[in-house]
Protein backbone atom coordinates (compact mmCIF):
# COMPACT_ATOMS: atom_id res chain seq x y z
CA UNK A 1 0.00 0.00 0.00
CA UNK A 2 1.27 3.45 -0.95
CA UNK A 3 1.73 5.32 2.31
CA UNK A 4 1.87 8.66 0.49
CA UNK A 5 -1.62 8.40 -0.99
CA UNK A 6 -4.75 8.62 1.15
CA UNK A 7 -8.05 9.29 -0.62
CA UNK A 8 -11.57 9.55 0.72
CA UNK A 9 -15.27 9.58 -0.09
CA UNK A 10 -17.34 11.77 2.22
CA UNK A 11 -21.10 11.48 1.65
CA UNK A 12 -23.76 13.30 3.62
CA UNK A 13 -26.39 10.97 5.12
CA UNK A 14 -29.24 13.28 4.11
CA UNK A 15 -30.39 10.80 1.46
CA UNK A 16 -29.42 7.52 -0.15
CA UNK A 17 -26.70 7.32 -2.78
CA UNK A 18 -27.85 8.11 -6.33
CA UNK A 19 -26.01 7.74 -9.61
CA UNK A 20 -24.29 11.12 -9.20
CA UNK A 21 -22.85 10.22 -5.82
CA UNK A 22 -21.94 6.72 -7.00
CA UNK A 23 -19.78 8.06 -9.83
CA UNK A 24 -17.93 10.28 -7.36
CA UNK A 25 -17.34 7.32 -5.06
CA UNK A 26 -16.13 5.19 -7.98
CA UNK A 27 -13.73 7.90 -9.18
CA UNK A 28 -12.16 8.45 -5.76
CA UNK A 29 -11.95 4.69 -5.12
CA UNK A 30 -10.35 3.90 -8.48
CA UNK A 31 -7.88 6.77 -8.23
CA UNK A 32 -6.77 5.58 -4.78
CA UNK A 33 -6.49 1.92 -5.74
CA UNK A 34 -4.78 2.71 -9.07
CA UNK A 35 -2.09 4.51 -7.07
CA UNK A 36 -1.92 1.71 -4.47
CA UNK A 37 -3.27 4.08 -1.85
CA UNK A 38 -5.69 3.95 1.05
CA UNK A 39 -9.36 4.83 0.56
CA UNK A 40 -11.40 6.12 3.47
CA UNK A 41 -15.09 6.79 3.99
CA UNK A 42 -16.28 9.64 6.22
CA UNK A 43 -19.87 10.56 7.05
CA UNK A 44 -20.29 14.31 6.67
CA UNK A 45 -23.19 14.64 9.08
CA UNK A 46 -22.15 17.97 10.55
CA UNK A 47 -25.47 19.52 9.48
CA UNK A 48 -27.41 17.15 11.71
CA UNK A 49 -30.90 18.67 11.13
CA UNK A 50 -30.63 17.64 7.45
CA UNK A 51 -29.47 14.08 8.16
CA UNK A 52 -31.90 11.15 8.11
CA UNK A 53 -31.62 8.38 10.67
CA UNK A 54 -30.38 5.11 9.23
CA UNK A 55 -29.28 6.54 5.88
CA UNK A 56 -25.61 6.20 6.84
CA UNK A 57 -26.07 2.43 7.03
CA UNK A 58 -27.84 2.45 3.64
CA UNK A 59 -24.90 4.33 2.11
CA UNK A 60 -22.36 1.87 3.51
CA UNK A 61 -24.45 -1.05 2.27
CA UNK A 62 -24.57 0.42 -1.24
CA UNK A 63 -20.79 0.88 -1.25
CA UNK A 64 -20.30 -2.72 -0.12
CA UNK A 65 -22.70 -4.07 -2.74
CA UNK A 66 -20.60 -2.32 -5.38
CA UNK A 67 -17.34 -3.68 -4.01
CA UNK A 68 -16.16 -0.26 -2.84
CA UNK A 69 -14.56 -1.45 0.38
CA UNK A 70 -12.88 1.15 2.55
CA UNK A 71 -9.83 1.07 4.78
CA UNK A 72 -9.86 1.97 8.48
CA UNK A 73 -12.83 3.08 10.55
CA UNK A 74 -15.65 5.23 9.19
CA UNK A 75 -15.65 8.49 11.15
CA UNK A 76 -18.71 10.66 11.73
CA UNK A 77 -18.40 14.43 11.94
CA UNK A 78 -21.19 14.54 14.52
CA UNK A 79 -18.83 12.73 16.90
CA UNK A 80 -15.92 15.12 16.37
CA UNK A 81 -17.32 18.31 17.93
CA UNK A 82 -14.79 18.45 20.77
CA UNK A 83 -11.89 18.37 18.29
CA UNK A 84 -13.45 21.13 16.19
CA UNK A 85 -14.15 23.31 19.22
CA UNK A 86 -10.59 22.90 20.51
CA UNK A 87 -9.29 24.32 17.24
CA UNK A 88 -11.78 27.19 17.33
CA UNK A 89 -10.79 28.07 20.90
CA UNK A 90 -7.15 28.05 19.90
CA UNK A 91 -7.73 30.36 16.94
CA UNK A 92 -9.82 32.78 19.01
CA UNK A 93 -7.21 32.90 21.76
CA UNK A 94 -4.57 33.69 19.13
CA UNK A 95 -6.83 36.42 17.70
CA UNK A 96 -6.80 34.65 14.33
CA UNK A 97 -10.58 34.18 14.50
CA UNK A 98 -13.32 36.51 15.73
CA UNK A 99 -17.05 36.77 16.41
CA UNK A 100 -19.23 38.31 13.70
CA UNK A 101 -22.86 39.49 13.88
CA UNK A 102 -23.38 40.25 10.17
CA UNK A 103 -26.45 38.74 8.56
CA UNK A 104 -26.86 37.56 4.97
CA UNK A 105 -28.84 40.71 4.25
CA UNK A 106 -25.96 42.87 5.50
CA UNK A 107 -23.43 40.91 3.44
CA UNK A 108 -25.62 41.31 0.37
CA UNK A 109 -25.54 45.06 0.98
CA UNK A 110 -21.72 44.84 1.01
CA UNK A 111 -21.89 43.63 -2.57
CA UNK A 112 -22.31 39.97 -1.78
CA UNK A 113 -18.86 39.47 -0.28
CA UNK A 114 -18.10 39.92 3.41
CA UNK A 115 -15.77 42.89 3.95
CA UNK A 116 -14.38 42.16 7.41
CA UNK A 117 -16.88 44.48 9.11
CA UNK A 118 -16.69 42.79 12.52
CA UNK A 119 -12.94 42.10 12.64
CA UNK A 120 -12.19 44.79 15.20
CA UNK A 121 -15.55 45.02 16.99
CA UNK A 122 -14.37 42.95 19.94
CA UNK A 123 -17.49 40.81 20.15
CA UNK A 124 -17.29 37.87 22.54
CA UNK A 125 -18.95 34.50 22.98
CA UNK A 126 -21.63 36.24 25.05
CA UNK A 127 -22.65 38.45 22.12
CA UNK A 128 -25.98 37.23 20.80
CA UNK A 129 -26.33 35.84 17.27
CA UNK A 130 -22.68 35.58 16.30
CA UNK A 131 -20.80 33.47 13.81
CA UNK A 132 -17.06 32.84 14.09
CA UNK A 133 -14.82 33.83 11.19
CA UNK A 134 -11.19 33.09 10.32
CA UNK A 135 -9.02 36.06 9.35
CA UNK A 136 -7.79 35.52 5.81
CA UNK A 137 -5.34 38.18 4.65
CA UNK A 138 -4.62 36.60 1.31
CA UNK A 139 -5.82 36.31 -2.24
CA UNK A 140 -7.57 33.23 -3.54
CA UNK A 141 -5.25 31.42 -5.90
CA UNK A 142 -5.90 29.17 -8.87
CA UNK A 143 -4.68 25.61 -8.70
CA UNK A 144 -3.82 22.62 -10.82
CA UNK A 145 -6.67 20.12 -10.87
CA UNK A 146 -5.29 16.67 -11.73
CA UNK A 147 -8.39 15.93 -13.82
CA UNK A 148 -9.75 19.27 -15.06
CA UNK A 149 -6.40 21.02 -15.50
CA UNK A 150 -5.60 24.57 -14.41
CA UNK A 151 -8.44 26.25 -12.52
CA UNK A 152 -8.39 30.05 -12.38
CA UNK A 153 -10.12 32.24 -9.81
CA UNK A 154 -12.37 35.00 -11.21
CA UNK A 155 -10.77 38.40 -10.63
CA UNK A 156 -13.83 39.82 -8.88
CA UNK A 157 -13.68 37.10 -6.20
CA UNK A 158 -9.90 36.83 -5.89
CA UNK A 159 -9.73 38.47 -2.46
CA UNK A 160 -10.25 35.85 0.21
CA UNK A 161 -13.33 36.43 2.34
CA UNK A 162 -12.88 35.77 6.06
CA UNK A 163 -14.18 32.21 6.19
CA UNK A 164 -17.03 31.22 8.50
CA UNK A 165 -15.86 28.55 10.95
CA UNK A 166 -19.01 28.32 13.03
CA UNK A 167 -22.40 29.48 11.84
CA UNK A 168 -24.82 31.80 13.61
CA UNK A 169 -27.04 28.80 14.36
CA UNK A 170 -24.20 27.14 16.28
CA UNK A 171 -23.30 24.53 13.65
CA UNK A 172 -19.67 24.14 12.62
CA UNK A 173 -19.13 25.18 9.00
CA UNK A 174 -18.32 22.78 6.20
CA UNK A 175 -15.21 24.77 5.22
CA UNK A 176 -13.76 24.24 8.70
CA UNK A 177 -14.61 20.62 9.35
CA UNK A 178 -13.71 19.34 5.88
CA UNK A 179 -10.20 20.74 6.29
CA UNK A 180 -9.75 19.58 9.89
CA UNK A 181 -11.03 16.09 9.07
CA UNK A 182 -8.86 15.67 5.99
CA UNK A 183 -5.82 16.72 8.02
CA UNK A 184 -6.86 14.44 10.90
CA UNK A 185 -7.20 11.49 8.51
CA UNK A 186 -3.97 12.34 6.64
CA UNK A 187 -5.84 12.70 3.35
CA UNK A 188 -3.48 13.58 0.51
CA UNK A 189 -5.75 13.33 -2.55
CA UNK A 190 -9.34 14.54 -2.90
CA UNK A 191 -11.27 13.33 -5.94
CA UNK A 192 -14.79 14.77 -5.91
CA UNK A 193 -17.49 16.33 -8.09
CA UNK A 194 -17.16 19.58 -10.04
CA UNK A 195 -20.00 21.04 -7.96
CA UNK A 196 -17.32 21.68 -5.30
CA UNK A 197 -14.62 23.08 -7.58
CA UNK A 198 -15.62 26.69 -6.83
CA UNK A 199 -15.03 26.31 -3.07
CA UNK A 200 -11.63 24.67 -3.52
CA UNK A 201 -9.69 27.94 -3.67
CA UNK A 202 -11.21 29.06 -0.36
CA UNK A 203 -10.53 25.70 1.26
CA UNK A 204 -6.93 25.88 0.07
CA UNK A 205 -6.68 29.33 1.67
CA UNK A 206 -7.95 27.86 4.95
CA UNK A 207 -5.32 25.12 4.73
CA UNK A 208 -2.64 27.75 4.24
CA UNK A 209 -3.83 29.99 7.07
CA UNK A 210 -3.94 27.03 9.47
CA UNK A 211 -0.45 25.95 8.43
CA UNK A 212 -1.41 22.61 6.90
CA UNK A 213 -0.05 21.05 3.72
CA UNK A 214 -2.61 21.23 0.93
CA UNK A 215 -3.92 18.02 -0.62
CA UNK A 216 -4.02 17.30 -4.33
CA UNK A 217 -7.43 17.97 -5.88
CA UNK A 218 -9.20 16.37 -8.82
CA UNK A 219 -12.78 17.07 -9.88
CA UNK A 220 -14.95 14.83 -12.03
CA UNK A 221 -18.09 15.82 -13.98
CA UNK A 222 -21.36 15.87 -12.06
CA UNK A 223 -24.39 13.98 -13.32
CA UNK A 224 -27.27 16.33 -14.14
CA UNK A 225 -30.80 15.80 -15.43
CA UNK A 226 -30.79 19.26 -17.05
CA UNK A 227 -28.14 21.98 -17.43
CA UNK A 228 -27.38 23.37 -13.99
CA UNK A 229 -29.58 20.82 -12.23
CA UNK A 230 -27.31 18.14 -10.80
CA UNK A 231 -28.62 14.93 -9.36
CA UNK A 232 -29.14 15.52 -5.66
CA UNK A 233 -31.31 14.57 -2.75
CA UNK A 234 -33.07 17.93 -3.08
CA UNK A 235 -34.36 17.12 -6.57
CA UNK A 236 -35.31 13.61 -5.47
CA UNK A 237 -32.60 11.71 -7.31
CA UNK A 238 -33.45 8.02 -7.72
CA UNK A 239 -31.55 5.83 -5.23
CA UNK A 240 -29.02 3.40 -6.68
CA UNK A 241 -30.37 -0.11 -7.28
CA UNK A 242 -28.16 -2.42 -5.23
CA UNK A 243 -29.41 -5.43 -7.20
CA UNK A 244 -27.56 -4.32 -10.36
CA UNK A 245 -24.05 -3.39 -9.20
CA UNK A 246 -22.27 -4.63 -12.33
CA UNK A 247 -24.50 -2.58 -14.62
CA UNK A 248 -24.16 0.45 -12.34
CA UNK A 249 -20.37 0.30 -12.37
CA UNK A 250 -20.26 -0.11 -16.15
CA UNK A 251 -22.47 2.97 -16.50
CA UNK A 252 -20.16 4.90 -14.18
CA UNK A 253 -17.08 4.04 -16.25
CA UNK A 254 -18.81 5.00 -19.49
CA UNK A 255 -20.03 8.20 -17.85
CA UNK A 256 -16.40 9.18 -17.33
CA UNK A 257 -15.69 8.55 -21.01
CA UNK A 258 -14.04 5.14 -20.85
CA UNK A 259 -14.73 2.53 -23.50
CA UNK A 260 -15.82 -0.26 -21.19
CA UNK A 261 -17.17 -3.81 -21.74
CA UNK A 262 -20.76 -4.78 -20.97
CA UNK A 263 -21.59 -6.14 -17.51
CA UNK A 264 -21.88 -9.67 -18.96
CA UNK A 265 -18.12 -9.66 -19.56
CA UNK A 266 -17.44 -9.80 -15.83
CA UNK A 267 -17.93 -12.72 -13.47
CA UNK A 268 -18.50 -10.52 -10.43
CA UNK A 269 -17.98 -7.03 -8.99
CA UNK A 270 -14.45 -7.81 -7.81
CA UNK A 271 -13.32 -8.81 -11.31
CA UNK A 272 -14.91 -5.69 -12.81
CA UNK A 273 -13.28 -3.37 -10.27
CA UNK A 274 -9.86 -4.94 -10.74
CA UNK A 275 -10.16 -4.29 -14.45
CA UNK A 276 -11.42 -0.73 -13.85
CA UNK A 277 -8.47 -0.06 -11.53
CA UNK A 278 -6.04 -1.25 -14.19
CA UNK A 279 -7.47 1.02 -16.91
CA UNK A 280 -8.16 4.08 -14.75
CA UNK A 281 -6.47 7.14 -16.21
CA UNK A 282 -7.21 10.68 -15.07
CA UNK A 283 -6.36 11.96 -18.55
CA UNK A 284 -9.22 9.94 -20.07
CA UNK A 285 -11.93 11.43 -17.83
CA UNK A 286 -14.21 13.77 -19.78
CA UNK A 287 -13.16 17.39 -19.17
CA UNK A 288 -16.56 18.95 -18.68
CA UNK A 289 -18.21 20.19 -15.44
CA UNK A 290 -21.43 18.26 -15.96
CA UNK A 291 -22.89 15.46 -18.06
CA UNK A 292 -26.60 15.14 -18.75
CA UNK A 293 -28.06 11.76 -17.78
CA UNK A 294 -31.55 10.36 -18.46
CA UNK A 295 -34.33 12.15 -16.61
CA UNK A 296 -35.51 8.92 -14.96
CA UNK A 297 -32.50 9.33 -12.65
CA UNK A 298 -34.56 11.92 -10.79
CA UNK A 299 -38.15 11.47 -9.66
CA UNK A 300 -38.39 15.26 -9.92
CA UNK A 301 -39.59 14.65 -13.47
CA UNK A 302 -41.98 11.82 -12.75
CA UNK A 303 -43.72 12.99 -9.59
CA UNK A 304 -45.96 16.04 -9.09
CA UNK A 305 -44.28 18.91 -7.26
Amino acid sequence: MHENYVGRFAPSPSGQLHFGSLVTAVASYLDARHHNGKWLVRMEDIDEPRCISGVDKDILTTLEKHGLCWDDEVIYQSQQHARYQDKLDELISQQRAYFCTCTRKQIKAMGGQYNGHCRDKGYTVSTEGTAIRLKLDTSLEGFNDVIMGNVAVPLQTSRAEDAVLKRRDGLFSYNLVVVLDDVFQHVTHIIRGCDLIDVTALQRAVYGELGFSMPTYGHVPVASVAPGRKLSKQNRATPINNLTPLENLVRAMRFFGFSFPDATAFENVSVLLNYAISVWDRKKVVKTPEIIVPQHESTYYSEPL
